[in-house]
């Protein structure tokens, strides 16, 4: 009975001893990533700025092409309605009474209306035309320009990460390595606190007799069941995993 009993005190004491370690690792993780800084965010902000400008710059060049092809087909319209005035003045030299004159004029008239709304239309379309480019050209500005900047972001993360990136994937391997030897249920505990940890502390030791987490005091019976190690104990007021301080 008494074996069984140590058997299971090591068992726990060897849980908690690892979910240190694996703290200890991911903490030195959450260290290189915090001296990367805001960069990574700053590079896929500009990242979708850049793809929102490009996706307007596209729209307004499209916008601009329907409305030369509007500009274009009024002046088809145009020579068309020419064509037609003059073949129906042609027409007015060979009429045989006045009803079929009248007739040809209103045809004239008609066709002059239709040439005078094509040029009202095309001088409205290019108004248009240059008011796009300009919104064009700010937008090309502000691309060549994000896109400077989110090389200069690129070139600096890229050298931060060159000098981290071995020593985080050696880490990596250290912390999955850690996991596996604690049992799923505590791997998931351990995960939802560092998640719900702003400084991701999921496992604390205890320091000047409280909480190394929240430093809310630990009453001495709770210290003396944390230094034991016989079982996992977690803070009253902050749910962390405590152990024992290294001094200890």
């Amino acid at each position: 009975m008494a074996a069984t009993a140590t058997k299971k005190e090591t068992t726990i004491e060897s849980k908690l001893d690892a979910l240190f370690q694996l703290q200890m690792i991911d903490s030195e993780i959450d260290r290189i990533r915090t001296v990367r800084g805001e960069l990574p965010l700053e590079v896929q902000d500009l990242e979708d700025e850049l793809h929102g400008l490009e996706t307007r710059i596209n729209n307004i060049q499209e916008e601009i092409k329907e409305v030369e092809t509007e500009v274009a087909d009024r002046k088809n319209a145009s020579k068309d309605s020419e064509t037609a005035i003059a073949k129906y003045k042609e027409q007015q030299n060979n009429v045989r009474n006045n009803r079929e004159f009248e007739s040809l004029a209103k045809e004239i008239e008609f066709q002059e209306l239709e040439i005078k709304l094509h040029e009202k239309k095309t001088k409205e379309a290019k108004i248009r035309i240059a008011s796009k480019k300009e919104v064009l050209e700010e937008a090309l500005d502000r691309l060549k320009f994000r896109q400077t900047d989110l090389n200069g972001k690129k070139a600096e993360l890229e050298e931060i990460v060159s000098e981290t990136q071995k020593d985080e994937d050696k880490l990596m391997k250290k912390s999955d390595d850690a996991k596996k030897k604690i049992d799923e249920r505590l791997i998931s505990a351990y995960d939802r606190l560092r998640q719900n940890s702003k400084n991701g502390l999921a496992v604390v030791t205890v320091q000047r007799d409280s909480c190394g987490g929240c430093f809310n005091k630990i009453p001495p019976q709770r210290q003396l069941d944390i230094a034991t190690k016989r079982k996992v104990i977690v803070c009253e007021h902050c749910g962390r995993i405590l152990v024992p301080s290294e001094e200890e």
